[in-house]
């Protein structure tokens, strides 16, 4: 399945259909990738159903296109294999200028699974439902007014602090090299089970981001009665949140799997693509 949105898709989605056909494999889109390449190849309405019928799931795009279909076929047990075409992509493992050097590992067997955790929210907003899933993060942010919010947060029904700030992160351990690392917070490994919690330009210097397990129930609760606040999901708004709104965080249930190619690691992909420099064996 390819992003609509992003002109070259077309192309790279041809070509790996070529590649995929001359391999005696069969292709299976979703229709509006379909039409978007111009294939004549089974189609289905949605990506949750095209899932359910392939044993390999290849998306092109960025990282956005990822965490998309990841949300859309939570749960599961198809592997999703990521092709690039856009900017820094760390959920995206293969460029697409080296789509065939890739399919050739595939077809060999040269790939490993790796299961990635999902997170949730549940809570009420503004007296609507909310329920949301992320790979990468969920966030309580400021509206368009240039005013803090206030947020108390606790664990495990313990409180950390009242945070007076522009936002607060939490992350999945996946989404640790997405907004949180922009926002000051660490870089762990995609497979750590941990929950990475940034706040956004806190109006503290001794609030810092904080790792917890897990499996740590984290609950936020809007206490600003001056400034609007938003719940974003891969940032995507799914809710507004009053004063008084409190919103549940855990580890889903639900987890997507990566296809990871022979010799690529999340370390290799860290001096790549963040282009560091030194000297390292």
């Amino acid at each position: 399945m390819g992003n609509a949105e992003k002109s070259a898709c077309a192309a790279s989605v041809r070509a790996a259909a070529r590649l995929i056909q001359r391999s005696g494999r069969q292709i299976i889109c979703d229709e509006i990738t379909a039409q978007l390449a111009k294939l004549k190849c089974e189609a289905v309405p949605r990506v949750a159903a095209l899932a359910r019928q392939v044993d390999l799931l290849l998306v092109f795009g960025g990282d956005g296109t990822m965490l998309h279909t990841a949300r859309q076929i939570a749960g599961s047990k198809t592997p999703m294999l990521g092709v690039n075409i856009g900017g820094l992509g760390f959920l995206t493992a293969v460029p697409s200028d080296k789509l065939a050097d890739a399919l050739k590992l595939v077809w060999r067997g040269e790939f490993k699974f790796e299961s990635r955790a999902l997170i949730e929210a549940t809570g009420c907003g503004r007296g609507k439902k909310i329920q949301a899933l992320a790979l990468n993060d969920l966030v309580v942010s400021r509206g368009a007014v240039s005013r803090l919010i206030a947020l108390d947060v606790s664990v495990n029904g313990e409180p950390i602090t009242r945070y007076r700030c522009d936002g607060l992160i939490v992350s999945s351990p996946t989404g640790s090299t997405a907004y949180s690392l922009a926002a000051g917070g660490a870089i762990v490994l995609p497979t750590a089970e941990v929950f990475v919690l940034t706040p956004i330009c806190p109006h503290a210097l001794s609030n810092r981001s904080i790792i917890l397990p897990l499996s740590s129930t984290i609950r936020i609760k809007a206490v600003s009665t001056v400034a609007d606040a938003f719940l974003n999901a891969d940032g995507q708004i799914v809710g507004e949140l009053a004063a008084g709104d409190e919103i549940t965080i855990r580890r889903s249930r639900s987890t997507v799997r990566l296809v990871h190619l022979k010799n690529g690691s999340f370390l290799e992909a860290l001096r790549r693509k963040l282009h560091w420099r030194g000297t390292y064996f």
